[in-house]
């Protein structure tokens, strides 16, 4: 099986549980608040369907993992559908805290129902998350679903200190190259490596495989954020749905910036004098291809999906069945998907 036939599969198993699991949990008198989940999970109200729904990575990644590690991947729906969750609750406090009114090309829940009552939605998602793990004991001893507990209480503390770290570099001028790593690990790695982990703890192996899981989710993430950075400022946006303007225009401290301010070149000065418009952009771009950053940046993404791929490899190196062996293809097949997003 290759990877479109298994997400075929497992991508509407992956809506359909959340769907009726989030439905289950709300209860039907609470009609405004599960209105504001479902708008935000993309099914339903305007312009809902897969586009507003995301390309649900992350449980993906669980569900495969879950495969080649020589589990049932259906077994591991309740984790994956935690993840999901979990990830939704961070991108509707992101775009509160980042005053971004838009949300997959819709208006984001803050604008539709204000501040307060998105915040509280999203730490509706945060508890559900907790939930939905608890449904893994159908099929896993309870040390096992404590540790997946554990393992999801861990990767919150990183989501947030990594957002408190992208939020706070955000009133710095300059930084250390070193500073970007902590960041990225947080907000962006963290989780997948988080997804990778519980995959193969669904699968029940022990501590040493579920670690070279784990490695190999931390170096995905590390290389999906590095091509992100990547994409928000070279992006093709038709392509991408991403703004090349945004990180710029924002002042955000990407791989891209970080690593030019630390050259002090034409760049770093041009930064030093303050917030940049949207029509510098272009100018901009082109002189950060001119002081390599364009190749420095995509050969750093290129490093780290390298070592991904084989962590990825040691972690299924004793696949045995079919089953294994295609959902290990698979994932190196997504891997390497996920670096050509800028095609």
């Amino acid at each position: 099986m290759a990877l479109k036939d298994y997400m075929q599969v497992m991508q509407p198993a992956i809506e359909t549980d959340l769907q009726q699991f989030i439905n289950q949990s709300i209860p039907a008198e609470y009609p405004e608040l599960r209105a504001m989940l479902t708008y935000h999970m993309g099914w339903e109200g305007e312009g809902a369907g897969p586009e507003a729904q995301g390309k649900r990575i992350r449980p993906l990644l669980v569900l495969l993992c879950a495969e080649a590690a020589g589990g049932n991947w259906r077994s591991a729906l309740p984790a994956a559908a935690a993840v999901e969750l979990l990830h939704n609750f961070s991108l509707i406090h992101d775009d509160i805290q980042d005053n971004s009114p838009l949300r997959r090309n819709r208006p984001a829940v803050w604008v539709k129902w204000g501040a307060a009552q998105a915040i509280n939605a999203g730490d509706v998602l945060f508890t559900l998350a907790f939930v939905s793990l608890q449904r893994l004991s159908v099929t896993l001893p309870p040390q096992n679903v404590l540790l997946a507990n554990q393992i999801l209480q861990n990767t919150c503390l990183r989501l947030t200190q990594g957002q408190y770290l992208d939020m706070s570099y955000e009133s710095r001028s300059t930084l250390p190259l070193d500073a970007y790593w902590p960041m990225i690990g947080g907000k962006t790695s963290a989780l997948l490596s988080c997804c990778c982990e519980l995959g193969a703890l669904s699968a029940g192996v022990g501590e040493g495989q579920r670690a070279i899981f784990r490695e190999y989710g931390s170096s995905l993430g590390l290389a999906f954020q590095v091509l992100d950075d990547w994409l928000g400022i070279w992006g093709d946006v038709a392509l991408t749905g991403k703004s090349a303007e945004s990180d710029l225009v924002s002042g955000k401290k990407t791989l891209p910036v970080i690593t030019a301010l630390s050259k002090d070149g034409p760049f770093a000065r041009r930064w030093a004098l303050g917030k940049i418009a949207s029509q510098e952009v272009p100018a901009l771009a082109q002189m950060l291809e001119e002081e390599g950053i364009y190749a420095y940046t995509l050969e750093t993404a290129e490093n780290l999906t390298t070592q991904a791929v084989e962590a990825l490899q040691q972690a299924t190196r004793a696949c045995s069945s079919d089953g294994q062996v295609n959902a290990a293809q698979a994932l190196q097949e997504l891997t390497h998907s996920l670096l050509r997003r800028k095609h």
